[in-house]
């Protein structure tokens, strides 16, 4: 699987435990309604330590282990806010997590869902979404993801073979290849070749796939209605 490459028109990336992937997944799922396309989508591992350090909380929120700095933590503690406050405009709710998770068995189950069709994968990763936000979810657990793929109509008799053997090397040969291609956070688009990361970007996206018609929008551009609206 060439990280840069599909036989679809858009590639997108996400990992399960990033909120601002959360956030850009309905949004995303508008492109292809709207675009009548299938979208390649394809899980991404954060290795968030390396970046961010790590840290555990207990259930009211108090930190019982850390290895972040002051600067990571509070590169952190805004990133939650920031995303909680997008999720609130939309009625979605976040839970901040208590540790870091290691999500690469819930991108497997992707794989495997993409493999039964868009209606199944649709459904697996906003069950996944949505239920792992509210701590509802253990995203490292093969049996809730088993059951979370039954929950979406995937037929699980070979799920758990896929995920010690061919799922797993799918998925971790695809990890492997996305730093080198200049991958490296979520949600990533990539269309014609290019890289675009951050759900800001998704006024370009919509502007390539409708064919560059009329001037290229600026990022986040959004529009508003004419009434004592404005662009911006």
């Amino acid at each position: 699987m060439d990280p840069l490459t599909s036989d679809k028109p858009l590639i997108v990336y996400l990992d399960f435990k990033s909120p601002y992937a959360y956030l850009a997944k309905d949004p995303t799922y508008q492109l292809e309604d709207d675009f009548g396309i299938e979208i390649d989508w394809r899980p991404l591992a954060l290795n968030i330590p390396s970046y961010l350090g790590s840290a555990k909380t207990s259930k009211s929120g108090k930190v019982v282990e850390s290895q972040r700095s002051n600067y990571q933590w509070s590169a952190v503690r805004y990133a939650y806010m920031d995303a909680k406050r997008y999720a609130r405009l939309k009625d979605i709710l976040l839970y901040g997590t208590q540790k870091i998770w290691d999500s690469s068995l819930a991108g497997i189950g992707m794989l495997f869902a993409k493999d039964q069709g868009r209606t199944v994968l649709k459904a697996y990763i906003d069950r996944v979404y949505e239920r792992f936000w509210r701590r509802e979810l253990d995203i490292e657990d093969i049996n809730v993801l088993e059951a979370a793929l039954a929950a979406a109509g995937a037929d699980v008799t070979s799920f758990t073979d896929f995920a010690h053997g061919d799922g797993r090397v799918r998925h971790d040969a695809l990890q492997a290849a996305l730093h080198p291609a200049g991958i490296f956070g979520v949600p990533t688009y990539v269309i014609e070749g290019e890289i675009f990361f951050g759900r800001e970007h998704l006024p370009m996206v919509r502007w390539l796939l409708g064919g560059r018609q009329g001037p290229a929008p600026d990022i986040a551009c959004m529009h508003f209605p004419e009434q004592g609206g404005r662009e911006a």
